[in-house]
């Protein structure tokens, strides 16, 4: 397993930007993007310097435990939540729980496995059967239909199976449920969210048409961080009209 070397003491190279630690990563991880490592600055699992400009300086102490953290992500499937415990742990000199064996687990669950609610939060390929989805959101088969009936959830092409984004909306929606918001409320946000991706793909489309190895990756990677974006405008606009609305 990586070494996280994980105290906290300078080291001795000079200081990354976070472009450069993508590109020591990306042959290691290549699923891994500029988003994703300010995601997990954001859960605290990493804390690089910033210079007065407000520019991220990663150190290679960062490098190794972003490399850890992505490491027991992919190789054992370890939520968040699991993976602070044992960063945590490392920090304060001790030795964290032992892990399971390094064999990846299939990407596609079926009917035998169990349903993994953590693991669903940290593999968006997996795919689950309708059962599955029902069981792991808490929602009944009623609401699944509705959902499936105005567009929220579709199931996953040539077979029936869910993506995780379903999990994530079928939970989001079981809450707004308890403030009166039904799905048929919603179905604007489908049509909003199908215009959203119509823009991703204009912005993604000319990087898929160069040739090159690294053109598809180019492309996912503009794509994650257009939406990403557009998340957090749609996000800014709503509490904006709330607060006007409020005066």
């Amino acid at each position: 397993m990586v070494n996280p070397a994980l105290g906290r003491q300078e080291a001795s190279r000079a200081p990354m930007s976070i472009g450069e630690v993508l590109g020591l990563l990306r042959p290691e991880f290549p699923d891994v993007t500029i988003s994703k490592i300010r995601f997990l600055e954001e859960q605290g699992l990493v804390e690089p310097d910033r210079t007065p400009a407000g520019y991220r300086k990663f150190s290679h102490t960062d490098v190794e435990r972003l490399r850890y953290v992505l490491s027991v992500q992919r190789d054992h499937y370890l939520p968040l939540r699991v993976i602070r415990e044992h960063l945590d742990a490392i920090d304060r000199g001790r030795e964290p729980a032992p892990l399971a064996g390094s064999a990846r687990m299939p990407r596609v669950v079926t009917e035998a496995q169990p349903v993994d609610a953590e693991r669903f939060a940290t593999d968006p390929e997996v795919r689950v059967t309708r059962q599955e989805l029902l069981d792991v959101t808490g929602i009944d088969t009623a609401l699944l239909t509705d959902l499936e009936s105005y567009g929220l959830i579709t199931p996953h092409r040539g077979e029936r199976r869910y993506s995780t984004e379903s999990i994530c909306v079928a939970r989001a929606v079981r809450d707004l449920t308890g403030f009166g918001i039904e799905p048929r409320h919603l179905r604007p946000l489908r049509t909003a969210a199908d215009r959203e991706a119509g823009l991703v793909e204009q912005v993604i489309a000319p990087l898929r048409r160069q040739r090159g190895p690294r053109s598809v990756a180019r492309a996912q990677e503009a794509g994650r961080e257009v939406a990403a974006l557009l998340v957090r405008l749609h996000a800014s606009l709503v509490a904006s009209a709330l607060d006007r609305d409020g005066r």
